[in-house]
């Protein structure tokens, strides 16, 4: 039986609930070779002065411009709606805030 060109396919995505909690994250590090980009997502704590890869994706180097080029359109979404989102020179809390030790 041939399939019919206009049929539809629905890909089922699942999430487990690990997962759906997420992970914070504070900064991205990212580096690539010729086949692959390596995007390392990290939660920076002020005050602390190591912090740990929370989650890694790899992706290939098509994957990785659809992601910049669907995020880059959901910021412009974002934005229309609750206006431009601001960018620090620096960032508002110095990496070094909180207690120091004193003698």
């Amino acid at each position: 039986m041939a399939q019919d060109n206009n049929t539809e396919h629905k890909i089922n995505i699942e999430i487990d609930g690990d997962t759906a909690e997420g992970q914070y994250s504070n900064l991205a590090i990212i580096n690539h070779s010729a086949s692959e980009f390596v995007v390392d997502f990290v939660n920076i704590m002020p005050g602390n002065l190591k912090s740990k890869v929370k989650s890694r994706i790899i992706l290939t180097p098509q994957h990785a411009k659809r992601l910049s080029k669907a995020l880059l359109e959901n910021v412009m979404k974002f934005e229309q709606v609750h206006g431009e989102i601001r960018d620090y020179d620096k960032p508002p809390i110095p990496l070094n805030f909180g207690p120091t030790g004193q003698a």
